[in-house]
Formats: C-alpha cells, sequence, structure tokens
C-alpha cells in the first residue's frame, strides 16, 4: 500500500511517500481503507521529534481516518500512535465510530480532534456557564471555528475571537463571534477589554502560548478561567505568580485530549452529540480543499505558513 513514511526528524521536507505492507489487524482491532486523514498542528511537532511522546523511526504519521471496514461500514477512528496517512489503517475496534451519511470526511475528521478538544475545553476545563463571556484565541484555526459556535450553543452570553488577518477576524464574526480583534500580545487586554464593553472576561481559550498566555490572564475577571491547550506561537513557556493569580481568584488549566479521552463517556458520547449539532445545521466545521497523500509535503508547508483555513485533509 501506498503510505508517508518520517525516516528522519525535521520538517516537511522529511515526508516521503512509500510502499509499505498492509497493516493486519490483531485482537480489539479492525482495519479500515481509508478515504480520508486528518492534518493537525501537531503531526508537525510530531514528524519534528518535539512531541511527547516521541515516535520511533521510521514511522507512518497520522492520528484520525474516515473509511470503510470490511463490511462496508463508514466509521472515524483515532490512529494516535501514527499510521493514519496511508491507504490502510488499523484502528480499535471500539473507538471506530459510525459517520452519519449527512456528515462528509472532512467535517467528520474536524469532529475527531479539534471537535473533541473544543467539547471539552468548554465542558470540563473551562466549566462554561450560562451568560459568561470567552475570548477564543486563533478563532479562525480548526478548534477555535468550532469553539466559538460550540461557545455560543453552551450559553455564552458573548464570544470574542482573535485571529491574525482581517480575513480570519471576518470569519470568525461570520461564525457567530460578536467581536473579533488583532492577536498581538501588545495591548492585548486592552481590546479584549474594549470588545466587552471596558470590562474583563470569565474565559480565555489559548493555543498560542508565550506573550499571548500572559496578556490572557490580564483580560481576566474575578474567578476568572485561562485554559491552555498549545504553544502555536513556539515561545518559552512563561511563568505563573500563584500570587498574581490569589489577587484575583484566577484559574489556569491545560489541556490535551488523549488523556482526556481516557476518561469513561469522554469519546463516542461527545462526538455523538457533534455530529448531531451537525446533521441540524448548528455546527458548521470549517474545511480546507483536500490535498492528494503525495503532496502531504505541501500540505504541511500550508498549515505551518498560515495558509489553510479548517480543517486539513489528505486523501489516500
Amino acid at each position: 500500500m501506498l503510505a508517508v513514511e518520517c525516516s528522519r526528524f525535521g520538517g516537511p521536507e522529511v515526508l516521503r511517500l512509500v510502499d509499505r505492507p498492509e497493516p493486519t489487524a490483531g485482537p480489539g482491532q479492525v482495519l479500515i481503507e481509508g478515504t480520508a486523514a486528518g492534518v493537525n498542528f501537531a503531526d508537525t511537532s510530531r514528524i519534528a521529534g518535539s512531541y511527547h511522546p516521541v515516535p520511533t523511526l521510521p514511522f507512518v504519521p497520522g492520528t484520525e481516518v474516515v473509511g470503510r471496514t470490511g463490511a462496508g461500514r463508514r466509521v472515524l477512528a483515532p490512529t494516535f500512535d501514527g499510521g493514519g496517512f496511508a491507504e490502510w489503517a488499523v484502528v480499535a475496534a471500539d473507538q471506530a465510530v459510525p459517520v452519519p451519511d449527512a456528515v462528509d470526511d472532512a467535517a467528520a475528521l474536524a469532529l475527531l480532534v479539534q471537535g473533541l478538544t473544543a467539547w471539552h475545553l468548554l465542558r470540563n476545563s473551562a466549566r462554561l456557564r450560562p451568560g459568561e463571556t470567552v475570548v477564543v484565541n486563533a478563532a479562525a484555526g480548526g478548534v477555535g471555528s468550532l469553539l466559538i459556535q460550540l461557545a455560543r450553543q453552551f450559553g455564552a452570553a458573548r464570544v470574542i475571537g482573535t485571529a491574525s488577518t482581517p480575513a480570519k477576524r471576518e470569519l470568525a464574526l461570520s461564525l457567530g463571534a460578536d467581536a473579533a480583534i488583532p492577536d498581538d500580545a501588545d495591548g492585548y487586554a486592552e481590546r479584549v477589554r474594549a470588545a466587552n464593553d471596558g470590562a474583563p472576561v470569565d474565559v480565555v481559550l489559548d493555543s498560542i502560548g508565550g506573550r499571548t498566555f500572559s496578556a490572557g490572564l490580564d483580560a481576566l475577571a474575578n474567578f476568572g478561567r485561562l485554559v491552555t491547550f498549545g504553544n502555536a506561537s513556539r515561545q518559552g513557556r512563561p511563568p505563573v505568580d500563584p500570587a498574581v493569580l490569589a489577587e484575583r481568584n484566577l484559574a489556569v488549566a491545560g489541556f490535551w485530549l488523549r488523556p482526556a479521552l481516557a476518561d469513561p463517556g469522554a469519546y463516542s458520547e461527545p462526538l455523538t452529540e457533534l455530529f448531531g449539532l451537525v446533521e441540524t445545521g448548528r455546527l458548521r466545521p470549517l474545511t480546507h480543499a483536500a490535498y492528494p497523500l503525495a503532496d502531504v509535503g505541501r500540505a504541511f508547508d500550508d498549515l505551518l505558513a498560515r495558509r489553510t483555513t479548517g480543517k486539513v485533509t489528505l486523501r489516500p
């Protein structure tokens, strides 16, 4: 079968299309013929060797696939240990969730890592309450675009998106944000409060990190919560002074999807809810044009250069 292989750590240039043996399903597993695989920012860290746990070389990247089982069932499943960027993939049978006909491949893939991340960020990490104000950094990205819509579905009174370009801020507004502002760290807290009628906010959801993380703390109201779930800026991790948190009763939480899914009810149930929201038109996952498997390097280049909007997928 054709597959993308990473035989040394580095940038997109280390990826190459190779012929590998078709994998074999073991006990509790199922073999699926992939029709699409999702590309995530974390995949760029995996091939760079900076993601935990570090993969053993050589390996096939790709942590999420849509495809058909031998019985013809169309399913969505994670491949957290890699293997998704290939014509065939082995997945855990109990994690292969049927995909409704009304949800296309790219939309389904947007709901696995990005959708479940957004769901858990709001429900479990931020513990959003009706009537609160939420700031979504990187609001035009895969997670951010879903966060804007889900925050509204889950009862937020005001949603503020931040993004790097006017076009991306317009996109955030079109998805339901009440305001959209630049994401520069300088002046961040002042812009957030201005977008909230001069008041601080209840929740900041941050995947940028670095100086933007620190600026997000400054924008929070008493008992406000900041949840960090990425470091797209690739800046150093800023220190957090407990005394500063205590002054306004602030809380800082971190989120990583993989351990979250180990809890009962954390995987299939939220996915089913998300599928239902898409089927009824209340949630619109953003999707980018699909890339052929052979163009995986270009897909990674475009993702890193922020030339993509919404879910990036590969077609075997």
